[in-house]
């Protein structure tokens, strides 16, 4: 019976979970903390604490700031292990984007970051977003730097400044991140898209 091997390569790199697992461990393990103590301080379970440790679940962005408060690191840190270094590219499998719980967001709207930046400062953040069904509200962002979006499925009405658009799969629309922006009325649903977020340089 033949098996399926994964590239050679490919299978000496850790996938984003398990890095960042590996880190929180030797941070708490450096420490003397026990899993129950930064569990506690993070307001999370010692079971999902030890999933997280383990690489078989990853966390919010939330979710791991207070891990790293925890344990007294910058949220960086925890993404140490994970460089440029051990890779020539991030290769995110389908479906194991990190899912972010974004300020505004509601139930039924799913954020999943597609790439994760190495140092303290963000220079891009692609996010592939999914709206399963209508709300009667929806959120409304500003945020520094270039935004493009890139719709997949669905259409959705979509407000950029005092400018309402309708967006169908295949259609693209780029807007500075300042300008207050989001849905407004989904159309046909299910709606994905991508959203790419490019950040200023410091300095600029």
């Amino acid at each position: 019976m033949k098996t399926h091997a994964e590239p050679p390569f490919e299978a000496q790199v850790p996938h984003i979970e398990e890095s960042v697992g590996m880190v929180i461990r030797e941070l708490r393990l450096r420490e003397r903390l026990t899993i129950a103590q930064v569990a506690e301080q993070a307001g999370l379970s010692r079971g999902m604490l030890s999933k997280i440790e383990t690489g078989s679940t990853m966390a919010g962005m939330d979710t791991l700031a207070r891990i790293a408060r925890a344990l007294g690191v910058p949220m960086a840190v925890l993404f140490s292990k994970y460089d440029g270094a051990s890779a020539a590219a991030q290769h995110v499998r389908h479906g194991a984007g990190m899912e972010v719980v974004r300020r505004g967001t509601r139930s039924g709207h799913t954020y999943h970051l597609l790439a994760y930046d190495q140092g303290p400062v963000k220079a891009f953040e692609p996010f592939l977003i999914t709206i399963e069904d209508d709300t009667e509200r929806y959120p409304t962002f500003q945020h520094p730097g270039t935004e493009f979006l890139y719709m997949l499925e669905g259409v959705v009405e979509y407000r950029c400044g005092q400018q309402t658009y309708t967006l169908e799969p295949g259609d693209s629309l780029t807007f500075a991140g300042e300008i207050p922006h989001g849905p407004v009325g989904l159309t046909r649903c299910p709606i994905r898209f991508l959203s790419i977020t490019i950040y200023p340089r410091q300095g600029e």
